[in-house]
């Protein structure tokens, strides 16, 4: 298997504030300063990563095994050593799902393969931060049919 290089870049924009320029050319500011906090920190970022890239695969999952979900949000909180360096030692994920009559096996299956197997994130992730997984269903109302 090749590698793939990836390079992002982080300019320092003053007062505590960065713009990260990512490999496919997008900006994203940083706030350093917690009491302004008028951007994301780069550990918050972690959250969101891990978060983006289960959901990613999961959807694709459901949608390619023709689950019909109406809503889908990923809740990812984290816990971070109290001493320096104060990084993520746990990830709670929780994928809250709605639609019609969702399968709680493909559901299950698709986190699964997401976790194992597809997910660039949790994949680098481990074995150093623990990543523990739940669900939720939630029964679309109304008609199934439309």
């Amino acid at each position: 298997m090749g590698k793939t290089d990836a390079k992002a870049v982080v300019h320092f924009a003053g007062d505590d504030l960065f713009v990260g320029i990512t490999p496919s050319g997008h900006a994203q500011v940083l706030d350093t300063n917690h009491e302004r906090a008028s951007a994301a920190t780069p550990v918050e970022l972690l959250l969101i990563a891990l978060g983006s890239c289960t959901a990613v695969d999961v959807v694709s999952i459901m949608r390619k095994k023709r689950e019909r979900v109406t809503d889908y949000r990923v809740e990812v909180s984290g816990e971070r050593r109290a001493e320096h360096p104060r990084k993520y030692t746990r990830m709670e994920v929780k994928h809250i799902v709605r639609g019609h009559n969702i399968s709680e096996k493909a559901l299950a299956q698709a986190i699964e393969l997401s976790e194992e197997k597809y997910c660039s994130v949790a994949a680098t992730f481990r074995p150093c931060v623990e990543i523990v997984s739940s669900y939720e269903i939630i029964e679309e109302e109304g008609d199934a049919s439309a």
